[in-house]
């Protein structure tokens, strides 16, 4: 079908259209045949959702190009004055960004492959049908919303807060900032592996944040935070009269979560009856809530994070093998801190001037054997024990100096070490000594349940009258892990 008149407006050429969000694109129609210009306008306006702008003569289009500058410029070669080949070389000195397409009517291979030569994208000969011509003009759209798409990735990792609450610069953590790179922009599952206090949920925030998704905000679930009864109608909510006291409908959390991103955080944890229906979600993407026979759709990104050995409790028929599958699209594994020992100093630091801030004790330094005592030490609750050590050290400085003293005394987990008391916190204020006093005494309480419960964490919930998601989140904020107590 050659382009000769409005029958070549034809509705078998395929329409097309940069990806919605990612790119809106823009065409510079150039060529000195008036009635083939208005035919190429019409045909371009008609299959691409673009904005489009002619120009009769390379000088004209030259003009237009000092006040708008669009992405891509569809232009004759054969033109009095200012030639195509010509209007090619400025733009590619002035505007380098700007794709270039080249026609011509009195094409050679000579007058192809110098265009080419000289950066054009690609050179389409007269005469052409149109289905062509639009291939030609999607690809090189196409190419551009890759471009660009790449182009705000890497603004944004290169931003500083790009990846908050992160710091470090070691290999296992660029790794890490390499996957989270890659992948913020998809909707594809991951699965966050990692010991206590890596930063596991950071990553998550991270990817997120870093998404399309990002307008919205993410929603976190602890799912052993909550019995498995109540757990369910949290994630998949309820119509009113489902069971005793539901007085009113409950959107669930997948709803609450719907164009975002939800994170389920120790998925370990999942009883086996909420995991056969979380794989229906993931499966089908749809969610049932209680009392109701109606599935819901629902558009949601799901990420999950353990600590635990998934494959372990696969062996122990304690966690669906298909939803270990569809949960581990792709993993991302938090390094501890023992594999990037170069980081801590600068976490260290990170942290000393956030609460220094925080609590009002600025100005706040390290003595010179401060440092290097803290990457010799083993962080066995890994980033989370170094924020809770500085966190500790800040409360109790005495003046404007941490010295390696003040951070390796004996930590607040051993279950005989002294606990502190008021007379040696009496040059703190009353409230900062009473939360010390708490988070010492608490953490100390916590490690002796599990001490002496050999590091089974229901015993020890029972044996200090808690429930046992309480007591684990306790053992999470204090950076206490069981396996330590074993």
């Amino acid at each position: 079908m050659m382009l000769a008149g409005d029958d070549c407006l034809s509705a078998e050429q395929p329409n097309f259209s940069c990806p919605e969000g990612e790119f809106a694109a823009s065409i510079l129609i150039v060529d000195d045949d008036r009635d083939m210009l208005s035919m190429l306008e019409r045909l371009v306006r008609k299959k691409c959702r673009c904005e489009v702008k002619t120009a009769p003569s390379g000088e004209a289009a030259w003009q237009l190009l000092t006040d708008w500058q669009p992405d891509l410029v569809l232009t004759d070669i054969k033109m009095p004055g200012l030639d195509g080949l010509a209007l090619l070389q400025k733009i590619r000195e002035h505007y380098p960004a700007i794709a270039v397409i080249m026609m011509s009517g009195y094409g050679t291979v000579e007058s192809a492959i110098t265009a080419l030569k000289n950066g054009a994208y690609d050179f389409i000969q007269k005469p052409f049908d149109n289905e062509h011509l639009l291939h030609t003009l999607q690809r090189c759209l196409e190419h551009l919303c890759l471009l660009e798409k790449n182009r705000r990735l890497q603004s944004r990792l290169t931003d500083q807060d790009a990846f908050p609450g992160f710091t470090g610069a070691s290999a296992k953590i660029k790794e890490v900032y390499g996957l989270i790179g890659r992948l913020a922009d998809t909707d594809v599952t991951v699965l966050i592996r990692g010991e206590s206090g890596t930063g596991k949920e950071l990553a998550a925030r991270a990817l997120h944040g870093l998404s399309k998704r990002n307008k919205r905000p993410m929603v976190t679930v602890n799912c052993p935070a909550l019995p498995e009864h109540i757990l369910e109608s949290e994630l998949f909510g309820y119509a009113r009269g489902a069971f005793s006291g539901a007085t009113h409908d409950k959107k669930g959390l997948f709803l609450e979560a719907n164009g975002s991103t939800i994170l389920l955080d120790e998925i370990g944890d999942l009883p086996i009856a909420l995991q056969t229906k979380l794989l229906r979600v993931l499966q089908e993407k749809e969610i049932m809530p209680l009392g109701q026979t109606k599935s819901l759709a629902v558009d949601v990104r799901v990420l999950a994070s353990t600590n635990q050995d998934l494959e372990e409790k696969m062996r122990q028929g304690l966690f669906r093998e298909d939803l270990f599958y569809r949960l581990n699209v792709v993993t991302i594994t938090m390094p501890p801190l023992r594999q990037r020992e170069e980081d801590i100093p600068p976490l260290a630091q990170h942290f000393l001037t956030t609460f220094a801030k925080e609590y009002d004790r600025e100005p706040l330094v390290f003595a010179t054997d401060a440092l290097p005592a803290l990457v010799k030490r083993q962080w066995k609750g890994n980033v989370r024990e170094l924020q809770n050590v500085i966190k500790r050290a800040v409360l109790l400085a005495d003046d404007h100096t941490i010295s390696a003293r003040q951070l390796t005394e004996p930590e607040a987990v051993a279950p005989n070490s002294p606990r502190p008391t008021a007379e040696n916190l009496h040059s703190l204020h009353y409230n900062l000594a009473k939360q010390q006093l708490v988070e010492d005494f608490s953490a100390a309480y916590l490690a002796a349940a599990l001490q002496q419960n050999s590091g089974n964490v229901t015993a020890a919930a029972q044996a200090s009258g808690m429930n046992r998601q309480a007591f684990q989140k306790l053992m999470r904020r204090f950076g206490l892990d069981a396996d330590h107590f074993r």
